[in-house]
């Protein structure tokens, strides 16, 4: 049995967290996140919140989440079958930073697109 602490620091080439960032962070699974933000949903509903999600993309982030405890999965004996997902205290934990994330890319798009523009001589392709 090793003595040496984990290694929670996510700038470390070899550390742990780094997956942990790399989930929280990836587009698909703050979209999820904070589309339960507003309480429990089914996989349906999370699909309509989060538009173009694919449902094979839906249902591997879910499972990725609820394996991390972000969220919870939950299970009704029902006909039809009924599954709700919602957040868990760790997944509420982290979603007033995503929250934020979400406001500041709204709030900061248009300098985006313009620096976009600049950078590229174009960026029709940008603004939607």
């Amino acid at each position: 049995m090793s003595n040496a602490s984990p290694c929670w620091n996510p700038h470390s080439a070899h550390c742990a967290s780094r997956d942990l960032l790399s989930t929280v962070g990836e587009k698909w699974a703050i979209l999820i996140l904070t589309s339960l933000g507003a309480g429990a949903k089914r996989f349906g509903e999370v699909e309509q919140a989060v538009e173009g999600i694919s449902q094979k993309m839906l249902s591997q982030r879910l499972q990725r989440l609820v394996a991390d405890g972000l969220v919870e999965r939950t299970t009704y004996k029902e006909i039809p079958p009924r599954v709700d997902y919602e957040l868990t205290p760790l997944g509420r934990s982290v979603l007033p930073l995503l929250q934020l994330l979400v406001q500041w890319t709204i709030g900061n798009m248009d300098q985006v697109v313009d620096n976009r523009e600049q950078a590229s001589g174009s960026g029709d392709e940008l603004r939607g």
